[in-house]
């Protein structure tokens, strides 16, 4: 693994485009764990409140709730990280570097491993990122009553770890089906953040003048993206005292995992059947 891993970063450390985005993904997830404070601040001095609560009191960054609520917010930010595989795969596949990496002796599985290496070091380097910047501001924030909660909730870290492995794995995949950098971009893009989430309406929520039946709302919530965002679930509806989801459900965890076999193994039978 560490040889993988030290190829990898043989290909990419000198790589303007991987440093960009990585400084991007990393300015974001500082920018989640540290200024929600001051904006509530903000928008208080300003008038605005959530339904009739001041802003400036909402403990969002207090231990254990902070890390529902920063890796809930973290998570729209996994595509910086997925442009990195999306480029690294594009690039070898374009500049033939793949298929002189096969001719010098390393195999399809091992390429495929480096590239997993890879995907399973950004993911637990955007983890770790997110858990250092909880740690820190929930220090500065939380009431010290909850200094002895720190780790109850670290879960979501662990399912936020998981969520991005899986969504790079994709990334992966789709790479691999169309080879073309910028459509692929442009294409995951769409797909996460329109395409999807209107199907998901669509099949969830139908027009008057179509009959679905109700395992149609199922298949909604089983998407590639829909079933990655069930994992960490919205948390805010708390502090307007409603019900919400305070745990990762072992039943998302385990859509979530066969997705990413599916990703995996999917991504291995393309490479032994294409002529790279």
């Amino acid at each position: 693994m560490k040889r993988l891993l030290q190829i990898e970063w043989l290909k990419l450390k000198h790589y303007r485009p991987f440093w960009i985005l990585v400084g991007l993904y990393s300015v974001l997830i500082i920018l989640v764990v540290s200024s929600i404070h001051p904006l509530f601040a903000f928008l208080s001095s300003k008038g605005a409140n959530f339904q009739g609560i001041d802003l400036t009191i909402i403990p969002f960054y207090d231990f254990p709730d902070i890390w529902q609520n920063i890796s809930f917010l973290s998570k729209f930010f996994k595509v910086f990280l997925a442009f990195i595989v999306i480029i690294s795969v594009s690039t070898e596949i374009s500049n033939k570097t793949l298929r002189q990496g096969i001719i010098d002796g390393m195999s399809k599985k091992d390429w495929l491993s480096a590239k997993l290496v890879l995907i399973g070091s950004l993911s637990l380097g955007g983890g770790l990122l997110l858990f250092c910047g909880g740690l820190i501001t929930g220090f500065i924030h939380s009431h010290p009553d909850g200094y002895g909660l720190i780790l109850y909730n670290v879960q979501f870290l662990l399912a936020y770890v998981l969520e991005v492995f899986t969504y790079l794995s994709f990334a992966l995949l789709i790479t691999l089906i169309v080879r073309r950098t910028g459509l692929v971009m442009v294409g995951l893009l769409m797909y996460t953040f329109a395409f999807e989430p209107f199907i998901w309406v669509f099949l969830a929520h139908p027009p008057d003048n179509f009959n679905f039946p109700a395992w149609t709302a199922i298949i909604g919530d089983h998407l590639p993206v829909m079933s990655l965002n069930s994992l960490i679930r919205v948390p805010y509806q708390k502090y307007a005292l409603r019900e919400y989801q305070d745990y990762v459900a072992i039943k998302d965890v385990v859509v979530v995992i066969a997705w990413l076999v599916f990703y995996i193994g999917t991504s291995y039978w393309i490479l032994k059947r294409r002529d790279l």
